[in-house]
């Protein structure tokens, strides 16, 4: 076991080196010069040429790698090429809407999406599970975008039960803070309940089919037995790998959610670097964001173990 692990973490740590070294390389080869944005349109080649000097943006690719590596090992993420401010600073203020709009999205999708799966699963080829087929169809077709542009028009124009965007941090209080987050979370959420709704049929149609689960039935297992003690069990791990997956595509997701309801996160803290060729704000969230998709990851392949013990790659 703990060799396994070793392998995983190890792993890990390789992956992000590549992906730290791929994220560098791309953003220096991409077209656009931060220094001529900074100076503006009417700035003379000597302004530029000063911008670029100041930024180190003028030493050869490998000595910039060396020190951007060095200063992140150190904890030192850089400075913002345009607000002057520290990217982690800036990453730190953004950070609680993000993080907030990613947790209660997977509570609702897990939940709802587990659950629904389930109730497919055994009530298969029946009205309930014709019903979820046809939701988890409109789930995966309607784009987050329009969900939200609706759910913004009925309850909050329309109606006025929600607020229509924005964001009021946890500390502002428990209630203002949920409210509104309600809109965007069910927004986001859709798609997800409906791609781990489907998985989470599939893999208990499987289970519930096996001779063990017939044998269970014939000595008088209950319902409740069979789906949650005996099947969700055997068919947690393609459960738990979607869970995962989702969890992690989710970061591209709160994008552009958080476009539409006006939410102050990471997701428009990129777009906007991005916009004005930020390269250590850039960096550093796609960093930081990597490295979470491969800490997921890592979790998702150390569970498997908890969930089947035969499981040692």
């Amino acid at each position: 076991m703990a060799a396994y692990i070793l392998r995983r973490v190890v792993s890990a740590i390789a992956v992000m080196a590549m992906v730290g070294a791929f994220v560098f390389l791309l953003l220096r080869l991409a077209p656009g010069d931060p220094a001529a944005i900074i100076a503006g349109k009417s700035a003379t080649a000597e302004v530029i040429a000063g911008i670029r000097e100041q930024l180190g943006l003028n030493e050869p690719l490998p000595v910039q790698f060396i020190h951007w590596v060095r200063d992140m090992l150190r904890g030192d993420f850089g400075v913002s090429i345009l607000t002057g401010q520290p990217v982690l600073k800036l990453i730190s203020q953004r950070l609680e809407a993000t993080i907030s709009l990613s947790i209660l999205t997977m509570i609702l999708s897990v939940t709802v999406g587990v659950s629904f799966g389930i109730l497919a699963a055994w009530r298969s080829g029946g009205l309930i599970d014709r019903i979820l087929a046809a939701f988890s169809a409109l789930g995966y077709s309607v784009p987050v975008f329009v969900i939200g542009y609706f759910f913004i028009y009925f309850f909050a124009i329309r109606t006025h039960w929600l607020p229509v965007q924005g964001y009021v941090p946890i500390d502002g209080g428990l209630r203002p803070w949920f409210v509104h987050l309600i809109l965007p979370t069910v927004a986001l959420s859709l798609a997800y309940i409906a791609f781990i709704a489907r998985v989470t049929r599939a893999s208990m149609l499987e289970v519930l089919s096996e001779d063990y689960m017939r044998t269970a039935a014939a000595k008088g297992a209950s319902s409740y037995a069979m789906l949650f003690h005996h099947a969700l069990k055997n068919a947690g791990v393609p459960i738990l790998t979607v869970i995962g997956i989702s969890f992690a595509y989710l970061i591209g997701g709160v994008v552009l959610t958080e476009t539409v309801f006006n939410l102050p996160g990471i997701g428009r803290l990129v777009v906007s670097a991005i916009n004005n060729r930020d390269y250590p704000v850039i960096q550093s969230v796609l960093i930081l964001t990597s490295g979470m998709y491969v800490l997921i990851n890592l979790t998702v392949d150390l569970a498997y173990t908890l969930i089947d013990p035969r499981i040692r790659y």
